[in-house]
């Protein structure tokens, strides 16, 4: 319908929008430091394990070469059978395994079963770290065989790995809480400001009103042969009612009933066509007939009407073709296609059309579509989009209702 432009305004939310990413910096600050620490901490234990098994192979290596060495049982207890973390597998020097530890699974497994795990667990320990060497050499110092230590990390160092992560995802949730509520709350206030201003606004129109009331009565008695002209002044009147019921009872129920809405839509053509120019031309259509039926509140929705024609008419400079197409569709929905033959609106700009603060007018507070979004969606429980704009060309905004 038009190149939407976003006028300056003054933001209520600035300072909270700035506190929001304050906390999204910090948050990423201590991800960044806990991912550090812990990669380092990981790296600690990693090495510290390695020399762990160092150790246990070069003690097995030991025992095994020394028969008559001092303290083995010492040794034996306080080194190899102390390793109660690291999963560890040793192989002859053919790669059969002779001896595990720290791998409960096999425990419950039987021997030709368990035998197939060890091998597994040592081709996926190969592929991990490579094996320690221990050399069996006899009483003449000559080597006579070869023994394998295949080790992989422990359960607590594969924890930590994935610490980061879960933190990392923990911290995720918590800033998506904050986020929703965050904007929740700003929404409501919104909704809030919104309220206010429109009652207080109705609350201002309600004194003149009733003087503009009073007078239009006084010339029909003191005039009578203009009565064509009051009758006109009295359509007027009764639009400002209307206007002033509209903007009281947001934030109200609305109360819905079974309209026709070509009639809707008839009606609202029918009080424009005298009001704006006459190089614009109007056309509305029904189909499959003029017989559709749809629960709304008649006040609002004749409400959004009008603010989309009036919009489409400053979009074209008061001269163009507005078309409007009432449809039965599918799914138990009504279809209201207004289509202009205006400026057209930018593809940048179609998905923010709808936020207040876009207007084309140097006085206007960009309020009118985001009113219009709110009365069709929050009030109708239906939908409103752009279907089509080009720029240069028009726009058609469609709407949904259900039935």
């Amino acid at each position: 319908m038009n190149t939407y432009r976003e006028q300056p305004s003054v933001s209520l939310y600035s300072n909270r929008s700035s506190f929001k990413w304050v906390v999204l910096g910090i948050s990423l600050i201590i991800s960044a430091g806990s991912i550090i620490y812990t990669d380092q901490l990981v790296k600690q234990i990693r090495e510290r394990e390695k020399k762990q098994i160092d150790l246990y192979a070069r003690t097995l290596e030991y025992l095994t070469n020394e028969s008559d060495a001092p303290n083995q049982i010492f040794i034996l207890e306080e080194i190899i059978q102390a390793n109660n973390t690291i999963p560890v597998i040793l192989t002859n020097e053919f790669g059969e395994p002779e001896y595990y530890r720290n791998l409960p699974k096999a425990d419950n497994l039987k021997d030709a079963a368990k035998g197939a795990y060890l091998r597994e667990e040592i081709s996926n320990m190969k592929a991990e770290r490579d094996p320690i060497l221990v050399t069996l050499v006899d009483d003449d110092n000559q080597v006579y065989g070869y023994k394998h230590i295949y080790y992989k990390s422990s359960y607590l160092l594969v924890q930590l790995r994935y610490y980061p992560y879960v933190q990392l995802s923990i911290i995720a949730i918590f800033g998506l809480i904050i986020f929703t509520v965050f904007n929740y709350s700003r929404t409501a206030e919104q909704n809030r400001v919104w309220v206010g201003m429109a009652k207080e606004t109705a609350h201002q129109l309600g004194t003149p009103l009733s003087s503009l009331i009073a007078w239009v009565e006084y010339f029909k008695e003191t005039f009578p042969d203009h009565r064509d002209i009051f009758l006109e002044l009295q359509k007027d009147v009764d639009r400002l009612e209307m206007i002033t019921e509209r903007f009281s009872n947001i934030g109200s129920v609305p109360q819905m009933r079974e309209e026709n809405m070509y009639e809707v839509v008839r009606d609202v053509i029918s009080y424009l066509e005298v009001r704006i120019s006459k190089k614009v031309a109007m056309t509305v259509e029904a189909f499959p007939n003029e017989d559709i039926g749809c629960l709304l509140n008649k006040p609002l929705f004749a409400w959004v009407i009008e603010n989309i024609i009036k919009n489409a008419v400053d979009a074209m400079e008061g001269k163009g073709r507005i078309d409007i197409r009432v449809m039965r569709i599918n799914h138990g929905q009504v279809a209201v296609d207004i289509s202009d033959t205006g400026k057209g609106i930018a593809k940048h700009r179609v998905k923010q059309v709808f936020k207040p603060g876009f207007t084309t007018k140097k006085r206007g507070w960009g309020l009118g579509l985001a009113l219009t979004k709110r009365i069709v969606e929050n009030y109708h429980g239906g939908k409103i989009f752009v279907k089509h704009s080009e720029v240069d060309k028009g726009t058609t905004f469609r709407i949904l209702l259900k039935t």
